[in-house]
């Protein structure tokens, strides 16, 4: 029954487009979800300031460390599966059925809150830009509709065309960030006291640690496109540790620079004194670039945003892809376009999002005290608790198969994964520092992780008893992509 199953599914049109992108698509796919500049200017400045200050920069180091760590892991079973399904996929091939629809669950929880809170950030920033620029004052939501309905039609064009928009949106915002970084070493230099111990583990480094994770949130989605991917096997893996160094060291590199300009011992101070404008880094382009190059800086924030709200939909959109031909959602979302796009699960998507941020406009809710920090909070919450099961699914599936490289195999993704439940810890014990807020609607919010781990055992003993073909076919769906051996 469940060989039939796949066969009938596998005559259907729902096949993405294979052999699309290379190493470079794909990390120009996840690093927009990163958005460096909107993560420079935002998430650095309230890690600076609410965190360890100074010792930012250390933070985002040891942050690269854990999941460089956690990519060694990832390497290794990327090698053994090709699945749109992302984290969901390993899950169910290293710790089994009813904790990959735990998985599935917090993963469509998750990446849609994440959708639904970028949604409402480029309507913030679209209005509050366009308003000082120009004197247009247009309602957040309408800036909201139009970027959404923007990003839909690119993303119609196929993920080849997304990853160029996205390749070139990346290239812009680095460069301004660059320009920056280049302009405060030669005229102050770097400072090296970032790197006392002393300054590292000074203030809330707890706090310091989880804005630094928060910052690389984005970069694990490399495997939802391993069937779009030439060579899926070599490719994926370069793309997963090129993502990880690349906004390690761009981060830390921008950090510093922001450090040196304000100085390390005053850091703190100076970023809590712009924390209620949230003009840090423009205060300091002022003085280091000018206005000119501020206010290009300004227009690029908007194109970061709106690479990170593409991005973040089509990552959101593969998982929807990768469950509903799983038969977990209804079938009928995984049917694609003749370019391979999954139209139906990006239509739905965006449905869910724009309706999430539609119910804060409507209720008069302001995006950047409630929508934004309540999405994207429990979005990065979930992500990260994401990344913990995969690397433990990693841990699990090699030593259940006795694989005889324990280096790449138990020690490096069993530390990794120990840092993650580190990081893990942080987000549930400060989860509203991350949030932005202390409302008991947002604090609350965590919770909706026990909902995904009751929901998704109750779903798998219901598949199991009711719809067993269904069960049986889930772990059919790991193999729909054949993939080589290379296990080098």
């Amino acid at each position: 029954m469940a060989n039939q199953l796949q066969q009938q599914r596998t005559t259907t049109h729902d096949n993405l487009s294979r052999n699309s992108l290379g190493v470079f698509g794909v990390v120009f796919l996840v690093l927009a979800a990163v958005a460096p500049l909107t993560g420079i200017i935002v998430v650095t400045a309230l890690g600076i300031a609410l965190g360890n200050g100074g010792g930012m920069v250390g933070s985002f180091l040891i942050v690269t460390v854990v999941l460089l760590l956690f990519a060694v892991g990832y390497a290794q079973m990327s090698k053994e599966l090709v699945n749109a399904g992302g984290f969901y996929a390993f899950v169910l091939k290293g710790l089994g059925r009813p904790l990959a629809l735990v998985a599935a669950l917090i993963a469509l929880i998750g990446y849609n809150f994440f959708v639904a809170g970028a949604v409402g950030t480029i309507g913030f920033f679209a209005q509050t830009i366009t308003t000082q620029l120009t004197g247009i004052d247009l309602h957040w939501f309408l800036w909201s509709v139009v970027a959404v309905v923007a990003a839909f039609l690119l993303s119609r064009q196929g993920i080849d065309f997304s990853a160029k928009v996205l390749g070139v949106a990346l290239v812009l915002e680095v460069s301004i960030l660059l320009v920056f970084d280049v302009a405060v070493l030669l005229r102050d230099g770097f400072t090296t006291e970032v790197f006392d111990p002393q300054i590292v583990f000074s203030g809330a480094v707890g706090i310091g640690l989880l804005f630094a994770a928060n910052a690389f949130i984005g970069v694990e989605a490399t495997g939802l496109f391993s069937e779009e991917a030439r060579n899926p096997i070599r490719t994926i893996p370069r793309a997963t540790f090129t993502a990880i160094g690349f906004i390690g060291a761009f981060a830390a590199v921008s950090t510093w620079a922001i450090i040196s300009a304000v100085g390390a011992t005053t850091a703190q101070t100076t970023a809590i004194s712009h924390l209620e404008a949230g003009d840090l880094v423009f205060a300091l382009s002022d003085r280091y670039l000018g206005s000119t190059l501020t206010t290009v800086m300004m227009l690029l924030l908007l194109v970061s945003l709106f690479a990170a709200l593409m991005a973040l939909h089509n990552s959101a959109t593969r998982y929807i892809y990768s469950l509903s031909r799983a038969r977990i959602l209804p079938p009928g979302l995984s049917r694609t376009r003749d370019n391979g796009t999954p139209q139906r699960a990006s239509v739905a998507q965006f449905t869910v999002g724009v309706g999430i941020a539609a119910l804060f406009a409507i209720f008069g809710l302001e995006p950047l005290t409630s929508l934004v920090p309540s999405m994207t909070g429990f979005g990065t919450l979930g992500i990260l608790v994401l990344q913990v099961l995969a690397a433990l699914a990693v841990v699990v599936h090699f030593r259940r198969a006795r694989d005889p490289r324990l280096g790449r195999t138990l020690i490096a993704p069993g530390l990794g994964f120990l840092g993650l439940v580190g990081i893990v810890t942080l987000a549930f014990i400060n989860f509203p520092v991350l949030a932005g807020s202390d409302a008991l609607v947002i604090t609350l919010l965590p919770w909706l992780l026990l909902v995904a781990l009751v929901g998704g055992l109750g779903y798998a003993a219901h598949l199991r008893a009711n719809r067993p073909e269904v069960y049986e076919a889930l772990n059919e769906d790991l193999e729909r992509v054949e993939v080589g051996r290379d296990r080098t």
